[in-house]
């Protein structure tokens, strides 16, 4: 065993600690050399990152960068989690989706890594009379069943009642969410529901299935309207108060409320956002619990899911890259139960083999990767902790602006939450068209040979309220449209790319501008002449200083040639060029522009 020196072993004793404002200047330097001339604090804002909900993500944080006191695993305010021993034992709940059951698909499940599983019952899931053959041969002692019904629940959570009193299930032994939502339900419909029903579910769990959950508040509706993520937890903690008030109205005490609730979160490929969400959401409810009375019972029980906005329908695969990171970040960041779409989830039912990697995701990262094996791994990062304060300070600010405006029900009814979440959704979805949040295989390294996935199609799920946006949505038209053409006519519309010069001065810009026209279905031509090619449009790539003498005479052999338009890779204006495409052009404008002149509708 190595024994220290009585002072240490510190390798840097004899250099003098470096500063802030040392990096500062070593900063300027290099923002100098791009043509940048800013000193301070301004070169540490200019390598910053703007997020929603007026978040700046700066490019270095240090132990001035103080956050407030998280506390311990298991302890208010729960930041770090709301258990002491967090998934250590055994990982985190492994839950499954299922809005069809095909037989056997749950057993197989059951068996493969899935711990518990999510039912959608009753309308747009599996039918209520259904559940008895559905379930068939689980044992509902061991395995967890979460309910997700709707204005079905009251006859989907009799009807498992039921099934575990035919099994003879020790109501003790059961564990699950019965899932009733109201308010959530109204989200996704416009349609109000009377809370009684829930109420008297909640005091049968409390009286008699200690280990089940009445209520599931889902923030769901909220993300995949467009929200960011304080308007998420935002909109969730107005729906956890609204659930507190109506069941201590029915008679519960509050610590029997707390305990009937289990909350429902987005989990995105932005790691850090997600890590941070999940720790300000555990932290906002356990000042709800506290001002309500209960703060030793305010321990948040929380289910992540992966985005459903995040999952592309072009080039499916994908999407196992972003669950992955999804999943991770769940578990990180202290999801006691996670739910990884499968890859194909925006297409149709996922077929078994979308069902395995979705749940093998979670089996690797907690079996192989070991991530369940310390408690809060993010804990006492001075970034991590700085982001779990600033948001959890936003997501308060946007409660309270809920609750002074009546409550949850209120804002849903007024139309205020849906004109909030669709003016977020409006800026995000331009930095989409600009590609300033690129989604691969959709607007970057599209695949036009790429062979559409097929599957049967999944039950249409509730509609009528807050609007479902996916990231690929203005995509998506485009390459409908080009789909439409391709069937009408055997061949997508074309863009033919006139490269000027040697190699070196037009493959990065060639490049560029093939991504970019793929991105909308037109399939970029490189080989042959214009005439050859069955274009009618054209680009020229090149560089900045072959344009200055090359550009005004390509562009006018284009316009000979029968060119209608000629396109210019890079900024400029040169004579006979109609206009140009460049890093931060509003890529959709473009396409759908250069699609109508085509002719493609």
């Amino acid at each position: 065993m190595t024994v220290l020196p009585d002072d240490g072993l510190s390798l840097a004793a004899e250099f003098p600690d470096a500063t802030q404002e040392q990096w500062q200047r070593l900063v300027e330097g290099v923002l100098r050399k791009s043509g940048r001339e800013v000193s301070g604090e301004a070169a540490e804002d200019a390598l910053s990152t703007t997020l929603e909900d007026g978040l700046r993500t700066r490019p270095l944080y240090t132990a001035r960068d103080s956050a407030p006191d998280p506390g311990l695993p298991g302890f208010a305010p729960y930041v770090r989690g709301g258990r002491p021993q967090g998934g250590v034992a055994d990982g985190w709940d492994v839950r499954q989706r299922h809005t069809a059951a095909p037989d056997g698909a749950l057993l197989a499940d059951l068996e493969n890594g899935v711990t518990s599983l999510w039912l959608v019952a009753g309308r747009g899931g599996i039918p209520v009379s259904g559940l008895a053959r559905a379930l068939d041969g689980v044992y509902l002692d061991l395995a967890p069943v979460v309910l997700d019904a709707g204005q079905d629940t009251e006859a989907a959570a009799a009807e498992l009642f039921r099934l575990y009193d035919e099994k003879g299930v020790d109501p003790k032994a059961v564990r699950g969410n019965l899932g009733a939502d109201p308010l959530g339900y109204e989200a996704r419909t416009g349609t109000a529901l009377p809370f009684a029903p829930a109420a008297e579910l909640a005091k049968r769990c409390a009286a008699e299935f200690p280990g089940l959950r009445a209520l599931t508040v889902d923030a769901l509706p909220y993300h995949e309207a467009g929200g960011s993520a304080a308007q998420e937890l935002g909109a969730s903690l107005a729906t956890g108060v609204a659930c507190l008030r109506e069941l201590t109205e029915a008679g519960l005490g509050i610590e029997q409320a707390l305990g009937q609730l289990e909350f429902r979160y987005a989990a995105t490929a932005d790691q850090f956002l997600t890590i941070a969400k999940l720790r300000a959401a555990r932290r906002l409810w356990a000042r709800v619990a506290e001002v309500s009375g209960a703060a030793d019972a305010g321990a948040q029980v929380q289910h992540a899911v992966t985005s459903p906005v995040m999952m592309s329908r072009r080039d499916p695969w994908v999407n196992m890259l972003r669950t992955t990171v999804a999943t991770l970040a769940a578990g990180v960041g202290g999801a006691d139960s996670v739910t990884v779409l499968p890859f194909d989830h925006a297409i149709g039912l996922p077929d078994a083999f979308a069902r395995r990697i979705a749940r093998n995701t979670s089996t690797i990262l907690i079996e192989e990767s070991h991530l369940a094996r310390v408690v809060d791994p993010a804990g006492g990062s001075w970034y991590v902790e700085k982001l779990t304060n600033e948001l959890a300070h936003a997501a308060w600010e946007f409660f309270r602006t809920i609750e002074r405006d009546g409550g949850q029900a209120a804002v849903l009814r007024s139309g205020r939450l849906r004109t909030d979440l669709a003016t977020t959704w409006a800026e995000r979805s331009k930095k989409l068209a600009k590609r300033r949040e690129p989604v691969t295989g959709v607007s970057e390294f599209p695949f036009l040979a790429e062979k559409p996935v097929v599957r049967e199609p999944a039950p249409e799920p509730p509609s009528g309220g807050l609007p479902r946006v996916r990231r690929d949505e203005a995509y998506e038209e485009l390459r409908a449209r080009s789909d439409a053409h391709l069937a009408a006519t055997g061949s997508r519309p074309r863009i033919y790319l006139a490269t000027l010069g040697p190699a070196a001065a037009y493959t990065a810009r060639a490049g560029f501008a093939a991504n970019l026209f793929q991105a909308g279905g037109i399939e970029p031509v490189t080989e042959g002449s214009f005439e050859e090619s069955g274009a009618t449009e054209a680009v020229l790539c090149s560089s900045d200083a072959l344009y200055a003498e090359q550009a005004a005479q390509a562009a006018a052999s284009l316009k000979a040639a029968g060119a209608r338009h000629v396109v210019l890779a890079g900024r400029g204006e040169f004579a006979g060029v109609d206009s140009c495409v460049f890093a931060g052009c509003d890529a959709v404008a473009v396409l759908s522009e250069t699609l109508d002149r085509m002719g493609v509708s």
